[in-house]
């Protein structure tokens, strides 16, 4: 028996209708756990190189870790992956919420699919039944029109992830969502679903995890949720709103398109305050077996903008991506505006990219009232963004223009738009400024992912876990965070949630978790080595697409050049070359290629992948 894992993947080729079961090796699921591990060793494996994103080789997946659906803290999150429309590289998206527990107990681990199918379909699993049934009375249909329509005919006991409008559109910055509010938003996966004509997995499941020692996992937990601290009280009130104000007055935060400065161009943060959005909570929402819940469903819209009763609160991300980006402070239009995107199945970060980026050009006049169809995208007018999100999520008008994200959009409007479209490699930046935080400059131009802001940290949240360095400079801090980032790959790949690690005192309970759930004698520096062994896998899959870490650059708006000269970042730069090569160093990469070296794939146990690269 495979404890804290089903032991069973299905495959799905839409093209020819056909589903099988598949074991799931211990060797392989050792090495690379789960999530976004686990997708990368398969699909590198199983799909040729050179793969269209929208064609019938590319794969797609979703994929549990041995902590989704058991007793360990906070084990509830699952991963999309597969080639990404959006960037050409490796592609994943996480969520929370209640699929990947109830994909476990339906019997799989993981769901693959390729092919695409001749019209369209959801999956249907049903306690390790599988099959596949037409949806073409919800294809066309938002995620909440379509997970109520499911729920009638299949009951309340099921778990869906869908796409809207926008994923069935082909946009490149669509979101899968679930339980009408929870994400798996980043890398465009959802246009991949759209072009598959996937409009949703549904699953349902009694089935219990077999776990190595069960009494031990419990123990673990219990002593866990003891010594809980730090942000827990205020992320259970408040969720990442609580962050909202502090973060653009620090200027972490972007405001005007990472072009200004919130001292002088957005001084008053206060009306997106988490606490003037938790005026309009209705309940908190947890996801499954989380002790935090930081999420909530919001009181319907009364004023200006209408939303229903049960909308999901916009988390930090999202306001300030699209409020002080955008010069909005209105929340309503903020909240409004997130209520579209879960609906229509945008990637809200990249949405609020594109809003800020649409102003700009609007106000440079590179586009003018006649192009955006009589919308007027000033700085701040929060009507016509919320006017604009609709145009975009349903490819209407100039909507169509920008569904791809900043970096197609600006190759359509022209040369002179480039400058003010702010992504890494096709991926908007999402809400943290390196300038800030020079742990995120170097993320964002090193992780496999571009533009990402949770999968590395070299300041990781157990105490005395990252040697000590000149914070001041970016001297040391390449090197910090490599070992941070492999840990965390590892972390992520188990199925726990990173909000919940971020208030467990001690690195070493999570390869206590992982002993007691798997039964594998497993340590912290075998868990800081598989995570190696994952982003190894995930760039190795991005090398053989023709992409390296020497593609990946940013904005000199997110270096500080030239440096601010007002605010708490005055005079601060970020130096990317000196943060990017340590990194490299440690990661005993290749520099001239800017990815993985034989040598040390090999010694990670990789030889068919230095073999397969050439290497």
């Amino acid at each position: 028996m495979l404890n804290g894992y089903m032991g069973k993947l299905l495959q799905v080729d839409l093209s020819r209708q056909t589903l099988a079961d598949e074991p799931l090796d211990e060797a392989i699921a050792r090495r690379f756990i789960g999530g976004y591990g686990l997708a990368a060793r398969l699909i590198f494996d199983r799909q040729p190189a050179g793969a269209d994103p929208f064609g019938p080789d590319n794969i797609i997946g979703f994929f549990t870790g041995p902590f989704t659906g058991t007793p360990a803290v906070s084990g509830t999150r699952f991963t999309v992956a597969g080639k990404s429309p959006l960037t050409g590289t490796w592609g994943d998206a996480n969520s929370g919420g209640t699929l990947g527990a109830f994909l476990k107990f339906s019997g799989y681990d993981a769901v693959l699919f390729k092919g695409i199918a001749a019209g369209p379909v959801y999956l249907f699993i049903d306690n390790g039944k599988a099959e596949l049934r037409d949806a073409a009375h919800i294809w066309g249909k938002d995620t909440y029109d379509t997970e109520d329509i499911l729920r009638s005919e299949l009951g309340d006991d099921i778990a869906v992830a869908c796409i809207g409008p926008a994923g069935e559109k082909l946009s490149l910055i669509a979101a899968i969502i679930h339980n009408k509010g929870s994400a798996a938003a980043r890398s465009g996966l959802a246009a991949v679903l759209g072009a598959k004509k996937v409009k949703a997995l549904v699953v349902r499941g009694s089935l219990k995890v077999p776990l190595a020692d069960e009494k031990t996992v419990r123990e673990l937990r219990k002593m866990c949720l003891s010594q809980l601290g730090g942000h827990v009280d205020v992320m259970r009130k408040l969720g990442t709103t609580f962050t909202t104000v502090p973060s653009i007055e620090s200027g972490d935060s972007p405001v005007k398109n990472w072009g200004g400065l919130a001292v002088r161009d957005f001084p008053d943060a206060t009306p997106l305050d988490g606490e003037v959005v938790a005026e309009r909570k209705l309940k908190r929402v947890a996801c499954y077996q989380c002790p935090i819940g930081c999420e909530a469903i919001l009181k319907a819209g009364k004023g200006e903008y209408r939303y229903a009763a049960g909308s999901f609160r916009p988390e930090y991300e999202t306001i300030v991506m699209l409020g002080s980006n955008c010069l909005i402070d209105n929340i309503e239009s903020i909240i409004k505006a997130n209520d579209i995107c879960n609906r229509q199945g945008v990637d809200t970060i990249s949405a609020g990219a594109v809003m800020a980026f649409v102003m700009e050009c609007y106000e440079k006049g590179l586009i003018t009232k006649k192009d955006t169809g009589g919308i007027e995208m000033t700085w701040g007018n929060h009507r016509a963004m919320v006017a604009m999100l609709e145009k975009l999520a349903r490819r209407e008008g100039f909507g169509d223009v920008i569904a791809d994200g900043v970096k197609v959009a600006a190759q359509k409007i022209g040369p002179a738009a480039g400058e003010y479209a702010i992504h890494v490699h096709g991926q908007e930046v999402p809400g943290h400024n390196p300038i800030a935080s020079f742990a995120m400059g170097t993320t964002y131009l090193t992780n496999a992912t571009p533009a990402r802001h949770t999968q590395g940290s070299e300041e990781h949240h157990q105490e005395g876990f990252i040697p000590s360095f000149d914070k001041s400079s970016c001297r040391g801090r390449g090197k910090a965070h490599a070992k941070g980032a492999k840990f965390q790959h590892a972390l992520m790949c188990t199925g726990m949630c990173l909000f919940v690690n971020m208030a467990i005192p001690k690195a070493e309970n999570i390869a206590d978790f992982v002993r007691a759930v798997t039964g594998w004698a497993v340590t912290t520096e075998e868990l800081i080595e598989t995570g190696e062994r994952i982003e190894n896998m995930r760039w190795a899959f991005n090398i053989r697409e023709g992409v390296n870490q020497r593609h990946f650059t940013i904005s000199d708006r997110l270096l500080g050049r030239p440096p601010h000269q007002e605010g708490p970042l005055a005079g601060v730069a970020v130096d990317a070359e000196a943060l990017v090569n340590e990194y490299l160093a440690e990661m005993h990469w290749d520099f001239s290629r800017g990815g993985p070296s034989g040598r040390r794939l090999r010694e990670l146990g990789l030889e068919d992948v230095a073999d397969a690269l050439g290497l």
